[in-house]
């Protein structure tokens, strides 16, 4: 008699998706982002510039915040599933298109929104943010050495530099509110793994 056959193993129900060097370029990201923000804040909002006080030193930290917010995504380079992942986040592809449409459309079932990886809101969020970040770098640093740029120079770079702080603030405010609304999702970056569930209904063109 035969010997019965083994029945297969079940699928697991988590799946691996961030690596720790990938999560720890989030964090570091996050954690300099955060402090740019609270930091203007402090110097433009006139309540909380009374509140906070030590104008000077909240500027320096503001400068050198600035100054390291590439740092973390300049590390995670070294890593081959962050490199992996920003190849992902540079492609935007027809499903893309399929996911931006249903958006317009205000249709919420995941089938209508098919996605890799990383959504169609994920990628223009990332390549918006990388964009951002380049030219604050760059007007800040004009607002900083005032000696190497002709005044009408600086003048404009003041000016880019405070209404696209602004506009990064609310932009940020929308994908931590985003974030809030998927639990799965920050789980995924607090440790790594998602639930197969969750993967397979949120990113059904994704092959772990």
């Amino acid at each position: 008699m035969s010997p019965r056959a083994e029945a297969p193993a079940p699928p697991s129900a988590r799946v691996h998706r961030f690596t720790r060097a990938e999560r720890w370029v989030h964090r570091g990201t996050a954690a300099l982002m955060g402090v740019c923000v609270l930091t203007a804040a402090a110097l433009y909002v006139p309540q909380l510039a009374v509140l906070v006080g030590r104008r000077e030193l909240v500027v320096r930290i503001h400068e050198w915040a600035g100054l390291a917010l590439p740092v973390p995504v300049l590390l995670g380079l070294a890593c081959r599933a962050f490199r992996a992942d920003l190849r992902f986040l540079n492609r935007f592809g027809p499903h893309d298109r399929v996911w931006l449409r249903a958006v317009l459309r205000r249709d919420r079932r995941p089938a209508s929104r098919p996605a890799g990886k990383f959504n169609a809101g994920q990628k223009i969020y990332a390549a918006w943010i990388a964009g951002a970040a380049l030219v604050m770098l760059g007007t800040g640093l004009m607002m900083w050495f005032t000696h190497l740029t002709p005044l009408v120079w600086r003048t404009s770079a003041t000016f880019v530099h405070d209404w696209l702080a602004l506009t990064t603030g609310v932009v940020l405010a929308g994908h931590i509110g985003m974030a809030l609304g998927d639990p799965e999702a920050r789980r995924g970056l607090r440790t790594g793994t998602v639930s197969r569930a969750w993967a397979e209904r949120e990113h059904r063109l994704w092959r772990p």
